[in-house]
């Protein structure tokens, strides 16, 4: 069973650094993509960045710049660095996971795992 663990959500002001992590358990079988995706109040969730099984990474055009994204396989840890945080960046962040055959986790539309959250928040 897939077990998804949040960390590193906090309050900056704008332009502000936040480092998030996910800690991941449980990938037994076959190959996983992860991501992180978000979701603010009143708004949909959306996709922010994937990394691939390789190790490839896709990113909205709204972190692009300014987000990287990065996985640890021997610490078994997510990472999403961003960086010139904006407040319209504030939400609830979620890290994902999916089989990399579902293919949908890459292209930032969905995921079949997720955790339970931490939020950011920035302000001007």
């Amino acid at each position: 069973q897939v077990q998804l663990v949040e960390s590193g959500g906090g309050s900056v002001q704008a332009g502000g650094s936040l480092r998030l992590s996910c800690a991941f358990s449980g990938f037994t079988y076959g190959r996983y993509h992860m991501g992180w995706f978000r979701q603010a109040p009143g708004k949909e969730r959306e996709g922010v960045a994937a990394i691939s099984d390789y190790d490839i990474p896709n990113y909205a055009a709204s972190a692009k710049g300014r987000f990287t994204i990065s996985k640890d396989n021997a610490k078994k840890t997510l990472y999403l660095e961003m960086q010139d945080l904006k407040p319209e960046d504030t939400a609830m962040y979620y890290c994902a996971a999916e089989l990399a055959s579902r293919g949908s986790l890459f292209r930032l539309l969905d995921a079949t795992d997720w955790g339970q959250g931490t939020q950011v928040t920035v302000s001007s």
